[in-house]
């Protein structure tokens, strides 16, 4: 009888931390935050690189540096596994960088540099889930690009370095004022799909900043307003997944990222497309279902 009550016991304290483990963001020892150069699965990225390039028309766009795609596979958060082409191909990306300026925010609240107002909050919101530039722009005039320059650089993240770039906010949404571009290529709004993946790394670990601030985030990401690009597909392939989301188009350039969290763990990933071409669109609708049956191929192997 004590027996089997100890086996009830342990089995019922195995499955509560499961259970805990499906919530957003996980919790995630610091150690165990690896490096995504570290994190680069050989499986994976073979995979990721065939698929890709069997179709002629990317194939074409990722020889000329005009498409890169990143992403990370969160079906086991022991053995996180990540892949990407052109990873460090810095290109102009719109308004996916306001994710940038959604961590400056949070940042700047929690250190008490920022009050937290409805009028803020909202902001927020408008400014991810509807991507509304007038929104996006108060925000950074609140904010200041110094500041925002200092979170992308900051050694606890590194979203943007001086040898590959990454994540920058240089310019107010909407046109006038001063600008911070960033140095590499003049860019005012930039990103490449390794810093973006790992932004959303930490976000779903609970690194951005600390878990609350993480949480926040995530609730302010979730449910996107704008039902293009990724969701398009997502909203067919998979209507029960939780969405977390930031995209954003500017003439020929489209992008898009967001963390998939499906019922399944085996959908639960990171997938972020810059793409520079007039089909980027419909391109980046296309890609949801390829990288997924990638996926499905490399959790077969450890």
């Amino acid at each position: 009888m004590k027996t089997n009550l100890l086996y009830l016991f342990f089995i019922l304290c195995f499955t509560t931390n499961l259970l805990a483990q499906t919530d957003l963001p996980l919790k995630v020892d610091n150690s165990k935050i690896k490096p995504l150069k570290s994190l680069v699965n050989p499986n994976l990225q073979a995979y990721l690189e065939k698929e890709l390039m069997n179709n002629p028309e990317w194939k074409n766009l990722i020889n000329q540096h005009k498409m890169a795609v990143g992403v990370i596979d969160l079906s086991d958060i022991d053995n996180v596994k990540f892949a990407r082409v052109n990873g460090n191909q810095m290109m102009y990306a719109a308004s996916l960088p306001k994710i940038a300026i959604l961590l400056t925010a949070m940042d700047a609240i929690e250190k008490g540099e920022l009050i937290e107002t409805p009028e803020i909050s909202n902001d927020m919101k408008l400014m991810i889930s509807k991507s509304d530039n007038q929104a996006s722009t108060r925000m950074i005039d609140r904010l200041g690009y110094d500041k925002i320059e200092a979170v992308m650089l900051d050694k606890k993240y590194q979203f943007y370095d001086k040898v590959n770039g990454g994540l920058w906010v240089g310019k107010r949404y909407g046109g006038g004022g001063d600008t911070n571009r960033e140095p590499l290529k003049n860019l005012s709004h930039a990103a490449t799909v390794t810093q973006v993946c790992k932004y959303y790394y930490y976000l779903a670990t609970g690194k951005l900043v600390n878990q609350n601030r993480s949480k926040e985030m995530l609730d302010i990401m979730e449910n996107p307003a704008l039902h293009h690009k990724f969701v398009n597909t997502l909203d067919q392939i998979a209507p029960d997944a939780r969405l977390f989301r930031k995209s954003g188009s500017w003439k020929n350039f489209h992008s898009d990222s967001v963390l998939v969290w499906g019922k399944d763990p085996k959908r639960r990933y990171i997938l972020v497309a810059l793409i520079d071409d007039s089909n980027g669109e419909q391109i980046i609708r296309n890609l949801v279902k390829p990288v997924e049956k990638v996926l499905k191929r490399s959790q077969l192997y450890l």
